[in-house]
């Protein structure tokens, strides 16, 4: 049998046709497998029949919706390669991308019309040439002069299944990493490879008859996009939230009794920290997902005094999202742990050379399973450098402990060195965090002429009376003195990337490179 991501809507709406399968958050619009399968099929008809070939690149410039995901569906079906755009970009971060990886076909909504808009005017710096326009309830009128209506593209075409255009090793999607260090690279991912991951999550987590999932995270994202294929293949409801926001969450929740879902660490503390939330009936939700940064042990004991079980993920984009699960009694029992592998998949903490080393010592994480990326899209340099010996350089330090919990340490190229011992900035904001007048930290390097590197703390205030000596004072018997931060700066927001992760490369852009010292 031919391994299809698409096909796993197409045998789902085989087996379960009536039962509802995508759900817009506020309940305003509502398919079955069996519509969003017809849907899915419409568009894939109507892309084949315009000439979309086997191996083309289809760019997906959506908001979260049930036309992003019939989008991914058809286009794995007939051949074609998604390539989910991050909407927060600008036009020429876009334009890099979508001439990075050659994108032929843009279905974008009507939100970013106007970023289009423009892309379009450059002419052929990019390779599109169609435009499909998503109006989402505009009038005809509104849509662009160079575009196609989505629904009107659509609409000419048939239910029918179309015939099977890919298979197995053949390119899914081009995913492009946040860029925190550079340039983003796309991550290749093939049908088997999403396969995998799907398998690996499915047999790994805890998945019941019946669920009820809400998607809060940016579907160009892999913890969401994995996890709702994922949906597909156990059949379960997903609520998707256009874009998140805790009170919409909170009744989505109630009105639709929703079992499970996923959310980064932000997205569970703006939750507990809605105005009488405690008013809500989550009475239904047995557990919430969530990754992309540490959660403090002070959030996943309150969701536990809540009855609800916080399962935290470690995982890349070029894992097709999986590598180790942490369930909710260990993660407060081991806060400083990421948990162990997942079904599938091997992790081992290995040397500069790729040997595995002993129980306690530090080194680079290194992922193996049937889910790991392809390559790097057009980065044989960097593929080179990542895929060594069958596994993936994740690029993080971690330690394994005597009873096989993995724990990160930090980033291997965010590693401060000073006066020749290792700095780990994810163990100073750990600290950090921990005081009650600081809502965020960051860490980063600075040259120091006594001792090569030293610590700098960048904090969010939620305590606008804290002093940056109160904050050096707290770190006192805390840390190491060779890790104690030697100063403090202010600032009203830490930047991160859309999954969450601190952009330690724009910290670095802002506060001095060099220590007053």
């Amino acid at each position: 049998m031919k391994t299809n991501i698409g096909l796993l809507l197409t045998k789902r709406a085989h087996l379960n046709p009536d039962r509802e399968a995508y759900v817009e958050s506020d309940g305003s619009r509502r398919y079955t497998f069996k519509e969003l399968n017809e849907r899915s099929n419409r568009l894939a008809n109507a892309l084949t029949a315009k000439g979309l070939q086997k191996g083309d690149r289809v760019g997906l410039l959506l908001m979260n919706s049930v036309e992003f995901m019939e989008s991914f569906f058809a286009i794995g079906k007939v051949g074609g390669v998604v390539v989910p755009l991050n909407w927060r970009l600008v036009a020429d971060e876009l334009e890099f991308i979508l001439k990075d990886s050659g994108v032929k076909t843009l279905i974008f909504d009507n939100d970013f019309a106007a970023t289009v808009a423009d892309l379009e005017s450059r002419g052929d710096k990019t390779d599109i040439n169609q435009w499909l326009h998503v109006l989402g309830g505009a009038s005809d009128d509104a849509c662009q002069p160079f575009a196609t209506s989505y629904d009107a593209y659509c609409a000419a075409s048939s239910v029918v299944e179309p015939e099977c255009g890919a298979e197995d090793d053949d390119m899914l999607y081009i995913m492009y990493t946040s860029g925190t260090t550079g340039l983003p690279k796309g991550v290749v991912h093939t049908h088997t490879t999403a396969m995998w991951g799907v398998f690996t999550i499915h047999a790994t987590a805890d998945y019941q008859s019946g669920e009820r999932y809400i998607a809060c995270l940016p579907m160009f994202h892999v913890g969401a996009l994995t996890p709702l294929t994922i949906n597909a293949y156990h059949g379960a409801t997903t609520y998707v939230m256009r874009s998140f926001d805790p009170v919409a969450a909170w009744e989505c929740v109630q009105r639709e009794k929703i079992t499970s879902g996923l959310m980064v660490p932000a997205m569970l503390n703006f939750m507990v920290q809605v105005p009488n939330f405690e008013n809500y009936d989550w009475s239904s939700v047995r557990s919430f997902m969530t990754g992309a940064a540490p959660v403090p042990v002070a959030l996943t004991q309150r969701y536990q005094e809540m009855g609800i079980d916080i399962t935290q993920v470690y995982g890349l984009t070029e894992t097709c999202g999986p590598a180790c699960l942490m369930d909710t009694e260990n993660a407060v029992r081991k806060p400083e742990s990421c948990g162990k592998p997942f079904f599938f998949t091997e992790v081992m903490v290995a040397d500069e050379h790729g040997n595995e080393l002993p129980i306690g010592e530090a080194g680079e994480m290194l992922v193996r399973g049937k889910h790991i990326m392809r390559e790097y899209w057009n980065r044989p340099d960097a593929t080179a450098e990542t895929l060594v010996n069958g596994w993936l350089r994740t690029g993080d330090v971690g330690v394994m402990d005597d009873e096989g919990f993995f724990a990160i340490q930090d980033r291997i190229k965010d590693m401060i060195i000073s006066g020749g011992e290792n700095v780990y900035p994810a163990e100073i904001e750990g600290v950090l965090q921990s005081h009650p007048g600081i809502s965020e930290a960051g860490v980063i390097g600075q040259n120091s002429a006594k001792w090569g590197e030293s610590p700098l703390a960048v904090v969010v205030r939620s305590d606008d009376a804290l002093t940056g000596d109160e904050i050096l004072e707290f770190c006192q018997g805390k840390l190491a003195k060779f890790k104690q931060p030697k100063a403090v700066e202010f600032i009203d927001v830490i930047p991160r990337n859309p999954s969450g992760k601190i952009l330690k490369r724009v910290l670095r852009e802002q506060f001095p490179t060099d220590a007053a010292e």
